[in-house]
């Protein structure tokens, strides 16, 4: 079921990313909460030497961190529950939920740190009273720790069991402060790496990898032309010499990774022949909660939760909810499971993202009349027959990953992922929309796939399984679908080569 052929995925990587970027502020309550707003999830098979037999699964929250963002930086919420899914049977539910939680705590439990200041103790201002070299370091006054819990089954099952360190460091782990500077972090990139967690996964014979902390955003846009109803000439967005003509609007920015690499065994059904898993990371907050309006001393303690976890963030393939979903119905997509797809069905089979790009644009006429858009639902909710389709799939929408097919040295990774690779005459059917690689340009395949590339690469014919109503004459922009790019080049951001993958982020003062 799982070969791979020479056409199918060409056409189908198209479609898979329909509005694929980074999610950032994609929805109207998310503005108000972002310590929780998801930007991006990356789900791919690991490419460092000797890792290839594992899945990473990076989730971004937290998005446009400045460098500068002192003096309290960009913690995570402590009230706050933070989530990775996997489906591993196809029916749209999540199997195994990492569940990620953080916790913020001043010094000296909780008093602080304080200097004498004639002949009284009072405390300082600063999260940090020197330079910060190791975990738990002694000169931090706000610590940073999180735990990650395994469910398996329905999220809110009772039982699950949290990852243990292997080297005896418990279930609480340490989590690197953001990068202050030189003059506090010497050496972040050193630092940081002493924040890699090997683990032991409850039902895992083989060890993982965790890290939570800042890193630089990997994601490259053309942010704001893109939503200033594209703003950029159209004689530069379809000329391939030109896909880094303009600058990366996210450049320098930080966002906070959830990072976890467990063996690809472990995250496969068991006793199951299907390689196919599917992915998405969604983040909750209690459903009440009440200010106090004279707050105690301590560390956010002016905030009091309680009731049922409310799902506010929800992300699997990427932009779906920015470009994709309507305004009015964000919030409901953002609270919605995937088993609950099917009430924004209308999204997928008649998108609106084509007929505002031609108007964007000023190319009357030019955007697919293929109504219903089965070759997106296809893409979207139910995976790509013989690349990442599950045996037995219930239409919904996340990433998925066929975990049998090897992972591709970062150096020969192609930007545009399979659709790319085929067209290069390459073998890479590593990347999106089999997963999502950082590499991937998912920006630059949407375009392809909304102004019709999947139609023309279906051909006159039916061989590739959309349809009928999916042929050239269903796409008038034709082959100049394949040139189409935002200008800004997704495979020159700096990458690190291992675990967590994701490049070191700005420090606030050289």
């Amino acid at each position: 079921m799982h070969t791979i052929s020479k056409l199918a995925p060409l056409a189908l990587a198209a479609a898979a990313t329909l509005a694929s970027a980074s999610s950032h502020r994609e929805a109207p309550f998310i503005t108000t909460a972002p310590k929780v707003d998801a930007s991006d999830f990356y789900m791919f098979r690991s490419y460092e030497p000797g890792r290839d037999g594992f899945v990473t699964l990076i989730a971004n929250y937290l998005p446009l961190q400045d460098a500068y963002g002192g003096p309290n930086y960009f913690s995570l919420d402590p009230n706050a529950l933070y989530e990775i899914h996997i489906d591993n049977d196809g029916d749209a539910k999540e199997d195994l939920s990492f569940q990620f939680r953080v916790q913020n705590k001043l010094a000296g439990n909780g008093a602080g740190v304080s200097l004498n200041i004639g002949g009284k103790q009072v405390a300082i201002p600063l999260i940090q009273a020197g330079s910060v070299s190791q975990p738990r370091d002694p000169n931090l006054q706000l610590g940073e720790t999180f735990t990650v819990t395994l469910v398996k089954g329905g999220r809110r099952q009772a039982g699950g069991q949290m990852l243990a360190a292997v080297n005896g460091g418990g279930t609480e782990l340490p989590k690197p402060v953001d990068n202050i500077g030189s003059k506090t972090i010497p050496d972040y990139a050193a630092y940081a790496g002493r924040h890699v967690h090997e683990v032991k996964i409850p039902g895992c014979s083989t060890n993982a990898r965790v890290f939570v902390g800042q890193r630089q955003d990997p994601f490259a846009v053309n942010l704001g032309a893109i939503f200033d109803l594209v703003n950029a000439p159209l004689d530069v967005i379809t000329n391939p010499a030109l896909i880094n003509a303009a600058p990366n609007t996210i450049d320098g920015k930080s966002v906070t990774t959830l990072a976890l690499e467990v063996h690809k065994d472990c995250l496969v059904k068991p006793g199951s022949s299907d390689p196919v898993i599917g992915g998405w990371t969604t983040a909750s907050l209690r459903q009440a909660r009440l200010l106090d309006g004279k707050p105690a001393s301590g560390h956010q303690t002016s905030e009091k939760v309680g009731g049922a976890w409310v799902q506010v963030s929800r992300l699997g393939m990427p932009l779906v909810n920015e470009v994709v979903i309507g305004l009015k119905d964000k919030d409901r997509f953002n609270a919605a499971k995937p088993a609950d797809d099917a009430q924004f069905a209308d999204y997928v089979t008649n998108p609106t993202l084509p007929a505002l790009l031609e108007i964007a644009l000023n190319i009357p006429g030019t955007a697919p009349t293929n109504f219903p858009r089965t070759d997106l639902v296809t893409t979207f909710l139910t995976g790509i027959p013989g690349v990442n389709q599950p045996m037995n799939v219930v239409a919904s929408e996340m990433l998925r990953l066929n975990t049998s097919i090897a992972p591709v040295p970062f150096a020969s990774q192609n930007r545009l992922g399979i659709v790319g690779s085929l067209l290069a005459g390459q073998s890479d059917f590593a990347g999106f929309p089999n997963g999502r690689r950082p590499k991937d340009d998912v920006v630059d395949i949407a375009l392809v796939a909304v102004m019709g590339g999947l139609c023309v690469a279906n051909g006159d014919g039916n061989s590739l399984g959309f349809g009928t109503d999916c042929k050239p004459s269903a796409a008038p922009l034709g082959a100049t679908a394949f040139s189409l790019h935002d200008a800004v080049d997704q495979a020159v951001v700096p990458l690190l080569p291992a675990f967590p993958y994701l490049n070191t982020p700005r420090p606030g003062a050289q």
